[in-house]
């Protein structure tokens, strides 16, 4: 049985397990290893800000988590508050199921819920994978930013999709 719940501590290796698993590619902007240590403290921030850190549980195991942060620093820039950017990682086993869409819709219907009214997502130019799953679930391509990032020597180009979540079904931002 597959379901969608808030992540819990109980979580957090599945959740490291599956963000290292990208660490030898272009998707994932760092070289260093995530830790136990520091996705604990990313999940007691998360809570503490009410940013939703969501699960994809098959069967009693983890196999995907989402959750969307500040766009830009809204605290510091406050006309930035309805605007999230999100990360959203699927164990390569369970892709093409359906259960990605299933999931970031989700969170998007939460960030609505929120108040938020826009999503952003922030990918690397190679994962063109990544860019046809946000177009279908409604992103469109607003940016490309040549050589902004860096991996191993190599400099990247992040794409910015981003979605209105004002259009999402009435039903769905009600809670009905």
């Amino acid at each position: 049985m597959v379901l969608i719940r808030p992540a819990e501590a109980t979580d957090v290796e599945a959740i490291v397990d599956i963000h290292n698993s990208f660490m030898d590619t272009t998707y994932e902007w760092t070289e260093t290893p995530h830790t136990l240590e520091e996705w604990t403290a990313r999940l007691a921030e998360k809570a503490e800000r009410n940013e939703p850190v969501l699960v994809l549980d098959d069967s009693g195991s983890v196999v995907g988590w989402t959750s969307y942060g500040d766009f830009r620093d809204s605290t510091r820039w406050p006309g930035y508050r309805f605007t999230v950017e999100h990360t959203i990682l699927l164990a390569e086993s369970h892709w093409g199921r359906g259960l990605g869409r299933r999931l970031l819709e989700s969170l998007m219907v939460a960030a609505s819920r929120a108040g938020k009214r826009v999503m952003v997502a922030g990918i690397d130019s190679s994962n063109e994978a990544s860019m046809a799953f946000h177009a279908r679930l409604g992103f469109t391509e607003v940016a490309r930013m040549p050589g902004v990032g860096d991996k191993w020597g190599q400099r990247l180009d992040l794409v910015l999709m981003q979605r209105d979540l004002v259009d999402l079904p009435v039903d769905d931002r009600a809670g009905s």
